[in-house]
């Protein structure tokens, strides 16, 4: 579903969130950099977005590009990232305690089992390592998850199709974020996923989370 709109997913993503996304992932970008991490791996990568704005934010990191969609990784290669690996988060390539640091943006809700990418994601974070998730969340105020709600079941699918002619991708999307776990759900979530100090701290109203929290046995 993903590959089939690898070639509008970018246009699509910028005018379907009003260009808000660029802000989104410049503050992920801002909290990662904030750790000073050596090497990150961007999980769930897409066509790179937030691998790019990790990349200028931290000019001297290692940053390892990873989606399971080839499309899309072509597509983040031709858009300035540096490293790519066609690779399944929920199985990925890399030796315990590969990375400082895991980020994933807008992807661990379309993994399988989201328990089992968090201990996948503990995995190859070293000691000290750091956790960072950007997901789509539901606003906390009712009239606001009253609008996000209409907007993302009744213009979402229509906008999305128009763009890409895929509706089905976009229906999926207002489906998905309806059934994923946010704020104190998700913080819980981590907890019970090798982490610590599990925080969300909501964006735009709350229709966009991030989350951090650090490896069990960080000091």
């Amino acid at each position: 579903m993903f590959g089939s709109i690898a070639a509008r997913y970018d246009l699509a993503n910028h005018l379907l969130s009003c260009g808000i996304d660029f802000s989104w992932r410049k503050r992920a970008a801002e909290i990662v950099a904030s750790w000073r991490p050596n090497e990150i791996v961007d999980l769930a990568s897409g066509t790179g977005d937030l691998a790019l704005a990790l990349q200028k934010k931290l000019p001297g990191a290692e940053i390892v590009a990873v989606d399971f969609l080839p499309e899309m990784l072509e597509l983040a290669k031709r858009k300035g990232v540096h490293q790519t690996v066609v690779a399944d988060a929920m199985k990925l390539p890399f030796v315990d305690g590969s990375f400082d640091c895991v980020s994933v943006a807008f992807g661990l809700r379309n993994m399988e089992d989201w328990g089992e990418a968090l201990r996948e994601m503990s995995r190859v974070l070293r000691a000290n390592g750091h956790l960072l998730i950007l997901e789509f969340s539901l606003p906390a105020i009712s009239i606001l998850r009253a609008i996000y709600r209409f907007y993302l079941h009744r213009c979402l699918p229509l906008l999305g199709s128009f763009l890409t002619r895929e509706k089905s991708a976009y229906d999926y999307l207002g489906d998905s974020i309806e059934e994923f776990p946010s704020g104190n759900a998700m913080c819980q979530l981590i907890a019970a996923s090798g982490f610590h100090d599990a925080n969300a701290q909501p964006l735009s109203g709350g229709i966009v989370t991030i989350y951090t929290a650090a490896k069990i046995g960080s000091t």
